[in-house]
């Protein structure tokens, strides 16, 4: 499995339509997320685990796939960091 990094962009008139679209995912997709809402950032990130990018999409709503980013992520060592130097 990788992780990956979901971030779903909406308006403020979209807002909760997204809230209600996410929802219908299943608590447990709702779970996944982070709003910005309550600052005026309508957006929602979520790292989660899948085994590939089209898991991740199916995690989506379909009324926010269109603006939806999605992100491989990748955790670095300090060892790993050290040889990024040397090269």
């Amino acid at each position: 499995m990788s992780k990956y990094l979901i971030e779903s962009p909406h308006t403020k008139e979209q807002c909760l339509q997204a809230l209600d679209d996410t929802l219908a995912k299943g608590p447990g997709v709702l779970a996944k997320y982070e709003f910005g809402c309550m600052a005026g950032d309508h957006r929602g990130w979520a790292i989660v685990d899948a085994d590939n990018v089209n898991a991740v999409r199916n995690l989506i709503p379909d009324t926010l796939k269109s603006k939806s980013r999605i992100v491989p992520l990748t955790e670095f060592t300090p060892d790993q960091i050290r040889a990024f130097h040397q090269k």
